[in-house]
């Protein structure tokens, strides 16, 4: 029995950076608000809001979106929210609690599931519970909380206490105290109930295995069908045994791929074995339920990476919705927004169509529709047919039942015209992208295929 949800494997995940997708209420703007479009710092705003969400919805629905990740939305003091002054509260430049039930709502009415970012391994200097440990020091009722080296606590210079990274304005929870935990357990209970389907856990590898196997268990007792997915960057596999996370963010996964698409550095040979080695490490239901990503708030956007060359992002995105997991954009990189590290890939988003590359947002649409449209590409297996290391080219297959789908690649520049084999009775497959229609002969197809293109061919 699976211990995955199962609507995970069929999702379309969009990352939304709440505060640079939508302004729609000018009214909680913060004061320090700049026009939308200014380029972003680490430390300004601009506005963007749980309303500004809700008007776009339309957008999103349009363009075939089943889940949201929303990075924190909990009141904090900074642009990005990792630094929770109160779990509890929606910040109220986002919106307020009754708001984002309405948001959760007015999603699941439109079959979108939200996922929320919870950031419990350290909080920010603003929290409560730090505040009255700096004003009351080893008295403080919170004083087992942090992990306190001296009093009074002080953040000037080397701060005096553990945090996350030497950040001094993000002081290290003390999990392990059962009032921490019993604090982060009724956070996590009060908004699963609310009705959240998922949550992304931020640098979950700094927080013992035993509080996630507890944490786990609880969320799973509210709501089964809760997806639990974590921030790991390298090999997973201890958190995916069945009794902590679901899946990850396969960063794994966007390694390969900028590694043979991009910078072209691996072989179609080399690029399947690093693929075959990050599926050797998980359960096949985490496999399935994986959040393949090319780009996040945490790097360049995948345009950028691939130094604008949009065929190049759209071969990339033609494998990353044909290949085992649920595929994630990231806001913005289906029109071509482009950012180097942060803050410049937490630009705005933009909603001016005229700035839009139609073909691009045009190509992530057809890729969407085709993944939900065929249920072997999000639940079939995955066989790699060939991998030609002189022509850059690859084809693999997914199968389910009688159904099965071909893909191509070729990542070289020149066209290239290859045959394989095709069992099939019929005379004629589809490429489904294009919609043309291509000769089976003696169980093969030949195919032209142009330089830094991809082919998505429907054999049964």
């Amino acid at each position: 029995m699976s211990f995955t949800p199962r609507w995970v494997s069929d999702a379309i995940f969009y990352q939304i950076f709440p505060d640079r997708f939508a302004n729609g209420d000018h009214t909680n703007d913060p004061a320090n608000v700049e026009p939308w479009g200014a380029p972003p710092s680490p430390r300004n705003f601009f506005g963007g809001d749980l309303r500004g969400i809700v008007e776009k919805l339309s957008y999103l629905v349009d363009l075939g979106i089943t889940a949201l990740y929303l990075n924190p939305v909990f009141t904090s003091g900074s642009n990005h929210k990792y630094n929770t002054s109160d779990y509890l509260a929606i910040d109220p430049s986002f919106g307020s609690n009754s708001l984002f039930k309405e948001f959760l709502d007015t999603c699941h009415a439109h079959a979108i599931r939200v996922v929320i970012d919870g950031v419990f391994n350290h909080t920010g200097t603003d929290h409560r519970a730090f505040k009255d440990l700096r004003e009351h020091g080893a008295s403080s009722q919170y004083a087992g909380w942090y992990n306190v080296y001296s009093y009074p606590v002080s953040a000037s210079g080397k701060p005096n206490y553990e945090c996350w990274w030497d950040y001094g304005s993000l002081p290290k929870l003390m999990v392990r105290n059962p009032d921490v935990q019993k604090y982060l357990f009724e956070v996590t209970r009060y908004w699963t109930e609310m009705g959240v389907d998922g949550w992304r856990l931020d640098v979950p590898n700094e927080i013992p295995h035993a509080f996630w196997k507890d944490w786990r268990k609880l969320v799973k007792s509210i709501n089964p069908e809760c997806y639990i997915t974590g921030e790991i960057w390298s090999d997973a596999s201890a958190w995916l045994q069945g009794d902590e996370f679901d899946a990850v963010m396969n960063y794994r996964f966007r390694d390969a791929c900028l590694d043979f698409f991009a910078s072209r550095r691996t072989t179609p040979t080399e690029f399947c074995q690093s693929l075959q080695t990050i599926r050797s490490s998980y359960p096949e239901e985490s496999l399935y339920a994986m959040q393949n990503l090319l780009g996040s708030h945490d790097t360049e956007r995948i345009l950028t990476v691939c130094k604008n060359d949009t065929a190049v992002e759209k071969l990339a995105a033609l494998f990353q919705f044909t290949y085992v997991g649920a595929p994630m954009i990231y806001y913005g990189d289906e029109i071509g927004m482009t950012g180097g590290k942060d803050p410049d890939c937490r630009r705005t988003m933009i909603w001016d169509e005229t700035q839009w590359n139609n073909d691009l947002h045009s190509f992530y649409r057809k890729l969407i529709h085709a993944r939900r449209e065929f249920s072997v590409l999000r639940r079939g297996s995955f066989d790699v047919l060939q991998a030609d290391n002189t022509q850059g080219f690859l084809a693999f297959t997914r199968t389910q039942g009688s159904q099965t789908m071909l893909v191509v690649l070729n990542r070289n520049l020149d066209p290239l015209t290859t045959s394989l084999a095709c069992a099939t009775a019929s005379t004629m497959v589809r490429d489904v992208l294009t919609g043309n229609s291509i000769a089976v002969e003696r169980k093969a197809v030949t195919l032209t295929i142009p330089g830094t293109t991809g082919m998505l061919i429907q054999i049964s």
